[in-house]
């Protein structure tokens, strides 16, 4: 047991059942002998304050529902605040840059979840070749069956291009390899190496990417260059009968021009993340019988939320012996986050 570090522990129970599911809770808090546990939805800004003042923490243990970080938390601690371990992903709601710039140490669950997401990326896609969307809402709705004319498509040894070659698109190579199909992808910042490792071809422009692929996979990073750079002339210029799928970010695409590309039915669209969420009820992409849609469900599933547990039990640990730690939030990383 390590008795150096006073930890609060800031989780409602399903982030209790979710994240330390089985005896991982246990192991969590018999990491310290000096332990709070509280739930933040239970509480007020200014109970959480107070409380962060009496206990003066070392280590604060963290998810969704966990009141912001204040900007004073070295003077409520007394200087003890070191180190925030966050279950989830995007830190923005819970500290400011200028928090990180005090030294304050974040870390996230990093790279874990990004197998699940890449599962997601999967299957939207074969959903999207095969039509899904359409055939869900006709057999519900209008009775639906197919006839002789009836056109449908598989993944198997397609052109695939990937935007972004982050941890997510890496993964979802991987995946793709038992469909026998050529990847393509753009990110120029990856060196030559890394897409050689991955048996990916580099393409040299987002032209080339979007129109000489018939899966696009949408995954770069949200930067301020990035806002809006998937264009209206780039999804027309992906094949018919070809699909684009987002599992990324919301804003690297003109979601206009993606409404009104996809409304003339040349090409299928698979959708988990959005410009706005939750999607707004009168968004045109609603009830658009070529585009599979999801509530930003890519990663981690519930059951999946384990693993991000299991970094962060690993995590503790390490910091308890003074050791490296992963998955920590750098000021690049957070100025990429939304």
């Amino acid at each position: 047991m390590n008795t150096s570090n006073r930890i609060i522990y800031a989780l409602n129970a399903v982030e209790w059942k979710t994240f330390f599911p089985g005896a991982m809770r246990e192991e969590a808090i018999g990491l310290s002998d000096e332990y709070l546990i509280v739930n933040p939805e239970e509480m007020s800004v200014a109970q959480w304050e107070a409380t962060l003042a009496s206990f003066q923490p070392n280590v604060i243990v963290a998810a969704w529902k966990c009141h912001a970080i204040p900007a004073h938390f070295d003077v409520l601690t007394g200087g003890k605040l070191k180190y925030v371990c966050y279950l989830a992903g995007s830190i923005r709601k819970l500290v400011t840059e200028s928090i990180l710039e005090k030294g304050l140490i974040v870390s996230n669950w990093g790279n874990v979840i990004s197998r699940v997401v890449a599962e997601c990326g999967l299957m939207l896609a074969i959903a999207a070749l095969r039509k899904t969307a359409y055939w869900q809402l006709g057999m519900h709705l209008e009775g639906e069956w197919k006839t002789p004319e009836t056109v449908s498509g598989s993944l198997f040894e397609r052109r695939v291009g990937i935007h972004g070659f982050g941890a997510i698109s890496q993964a979802l190579a991987i995946l793709l390899k038992p469909f026998d199909v050529k990847i393509e992808a753009y990110s120029p910042s990856v060196p030559d190496g890394l897409l050689e490792e991955f048996d990916v071809k580099r393409s040299y422009t987002l032209e080339a990417l979007f129109s000489e692929n018939d899966v696009i996979f949408e995954l770069a990073a949200l930067t301020p260059q990035n806002e809006g750079i998937v264009t209206e002339a780039l999804l027309r210029s992906i094949p018919v009968g070809g699909a684009f799928i987002n599992i990324g970010r919301g804003a690297v695409v003109d979601e206009a021009a993606l409404a009104r590309v996809a409304s003339e039915g040349q090409i299928q669209v698979g959708l988990d993340v959005y410009g706005i969420e939750p999607l707004p009820k009168d968004s045109p992409f609603r009830g658009m019988k070529n585009i599979v849609l999801l509530p930003h469900l890519g990663g981690p599933t519930t059951d999946r939320r384990q693993d991000s547990g299991r970094l962060a039990l690993s995590n503790l640990k390490r910091y308890g012996a003074g050791e490296t730690l992963e998955a920590t939030v750098s000021a690049q990383v957070y100025a990429r986050s939304t």
